[in-house]
C-alpha cells in the first residue's frame, strides 16, 4: 500500500462531512458500535476539534482518491478509526505517527472497543490504560401494561429546563472528565439531531418542584440507550425508579435492546444495572500520553 497522505478538513464542509459519515458507517456496521462519541462530533462541528483524513492516494490521475481513515483531535483527546478493509496495512499507524509530531505531550485517547489493534498502537506510541467504560445491555419484552409516569417524575420541556438541568448535571458529574462539562449549548446541539424526543427525557423533581435527577433515553430504531442518568442525593432510591421509568419508556417506544455505558469502577451503578438485568456487551478503553512521552 502507499503511503497515506493526512489531511486537515473541517467537519462542518458538506463533501468532507459526507465521506466522514460513510467511513463511520462502515466502521458501525464492521464493529457494532461507532468510533466516535457524540461530544467529540459536536465538538469538531463546531471547530473545537480538527477532522484528519487519511487518504490513500490514486494509483492513476484518473483514480479518485480513497478514504482509508480519520481522526478527530482536540480538547485534550483524540480518537480514531481505519476503514475496516484496511485494517492492518499500516493507516492507523501512518495517521498517528503524523498526528502526533504536532501534537501536545499530555493526551487522552479513546479505543471504543478492546481490541487487540488499539493496544498494540497504544503500546507502540506511548499510551498507557487509564479507564475502563463498559457497554451493558439487556433485551427488552415488549408488552401493553405500560404503567403511567411516577409521582414526580416527568418530561423535559426545551427552553424552559436546559439550563437548571445543566446545574443539576454538572453537580452530579462534577468529577467526570466530558459529562460534567456539558453546556446549555450543548443540550441545544443534542435536541437538533434526529433522535431527540423530549418525552424520552425524564425529570425527577421533589415537592417544591426542584429538579433532583434525570435520565435521557436515545432511541434509534429498535435500540434504545439509557444516554445520561444522574441523582443529586444518592442513595434514596430515585436512581432504581428512574431507571425503571426509563425502561418502561423504551418498552412503551417499541425498543428491544436497552444499552447503556458506565464507569468500569462505579461499582454501586453497575451493581444497581446488573440486578435490573443488564449483562456486559462491550469495553471501552481511554488511553493516556504524559507530557515526556
Amino acid at each position: 500500500m502507499r503511503t497515506p497522505v493526512l489531511r486537515s478538513r473541517n467537519l462542518a464542509d458538506a463533501a468532507p462531512r459526507a465521506a466522514f459519515d460513510r467511513l463511520v458507517r462502515r466502521a458501525v456496521a464492521g464493529d457494532g458500535a461507532s468510533p466516535f462519541n457524540d461530544q467529540a462530533l459536536i465538538d469538531a462541528g463546531d471547530g473545537s476539534r480538527s477532522l484528519v483524513f487519511a487518504v490513500a492516494p490514486p494509483e492513476s490521475p484518473s483514480a479518485a482518491e480513497l478514504l482509508v481513515g480519520a481522526v478527530l483531535i482536540g480538547q485534550g483527546e483524540l480518537e480514531l478509526v481505519v476503514d475496516p478493509e484496511w485494517r492492518g496495512t499500516g493507516v492507523g499507524t501512518a495517521m498517528l505517527t503524523g498526528i502526533l509530531l504536532d501534537a501536545p505531550g499530555d493526551l487522552l485517547a479513546w479505543a471504543h472497543g478492546d481490541h487487540p489493534a488499539s493496544r498494540a498502537l497504544a503500546t507502540r506510541f506511548g499510551f498507557e490504560r487509564v479507564r475502563t467504560l463498559l457497554q451493558l445491555r439487556m433485551p427488552l419484552e415488549p408488552g401493553d401494561d405500560i404503567p403511567p409516569l411516577p409521582d414526580g417524575i416527568t418530561t423535559f420541556r426545551p427552553d424552559i429546563d436546559d439550563a437548571e438541568w445543566v446545574e443539576l448535571n454538572a453537580r452530579v458529574f462534577a468529577d467526570h472528565p466530558e459529562q460534567g462539562r456539558i453546556t446549555v449549548d450543548d443540550v441545544r446541539a443534542r435536541r437538533a439531531e434526529p433522535w431527540f424526543d423530549a418525552g424520552d427525557f425524564l425529570l425527577a423533581r421533589d415537592d417544591a418542584g426542584r429538579m433532583i435527577g434525570y435520565n435521557w433515553l436515545k432511541i434509534d430504531g429498535e435500540s434504545g440507550e439509557i444516554y445520561v442518568i444522574g441523582v443529586g442525593e444518592p442513595g434514596r432510591g430515585l436512581g432504581r425508579q428512574l431507571m425503571v421509568a426509563g425502561l418502561d419508556r423504551l418498552r412503551e417506544r417499541g425498543v428491544t435492546t436497552a444499552s447503556l455505558y458506565v464507569e468500569g469502577d462505579n461499582e454501586r451503578a453497575v451493581a444497581l444495572y446488573r440486578s435490573l438485568g443488564f449483562t456486559d456487551h462491550t469495553v471501552d478503553i481511554q488511553y493516556r500520553r504524559g507530557a515526556t512521552a
